[in-house]
């Protein structure tokens, strides 16, 4: 009897070393279709979809928990984009019309220091140490708008970004002007 739990505890002893090198040896990091959709996001951060970020809202999408057309930054064109990637049918917005781009500026003679936008800014664009002024990095800013709610002395506003050449946004290929909208099966 003793004999038999050695050779069952023994075996069993085997099996785990095993399975745990074959789970560590194939593991799979993520889901190459989440990797997909979170690049066809903006990867703004700004949480409008009901999600703290890009890739938690591109996880939703793959689980069916969230749909394919909650993020307003990226508009009907990535709503597209993503009905395409998902083969599934586009839906309209449900953010309404979208907007310009918006970039956060501070006003810097009133600004008080208390750092509470550098804390609510989900991509570090605002620079300033507290009980100094402080001042928006235009190339990092996403226009989230997260910034300026906490701000008590309201010296935050958001301008719509100038249209360059480097900022025009191309229309996404193959998208039709006026597409018929459907319900997407998730």
């Amino acid at each position: 009897m003793i004999g038999t739990i050695v050779v069952l505890g023994g075996l069993a002893f085997i099996f785990g070393l095993l399975l745990g090198y074959a789970g560590e040896r194939f593991k799979v990091e993520g889901s190459p279709v989440v990797d997909k959709i979170d690049a066809l996001l903006p990867q703004q951060q700004c949480g409008k979809c009901g999600y703290p970020g890009c890739r938690p809202y591109a996880e939703a999408i793959l689980k069916g928990e969230a749909e394919i057309n909650q993020c307003p930054p990226g508009g009907e064109v990535g709503m597209l984009a993503l009905a395409a990637l998902l083969d599934c049918e586009p839906k309209p917005s449900e953010h309404g019309v979208e907007q310009a781009q918006m970039l956060a500026e501070i006003d810097e003679l009133n600004c008080i220091g208390c750092t509470l936008c550098v804390q609510a800014c989900p991509v570090d664009a605002i620079l300033g140490a507290p009980k100094q002024m402080h001042t928006v990095i235009a190339q990092e800013c996403t226009g989230c708008e997260l910034c300026v709610a906490p701000c008590p002395v309201d010296c935050i506003k958001m301008v719509p970004i100038p249209q360059a050449v480097n900022t025009w946004k191309w229309p996404y290929p193959g998208v039709q002007s006026t597409p018929q909208y459907s319900s997407c099966g998730n």
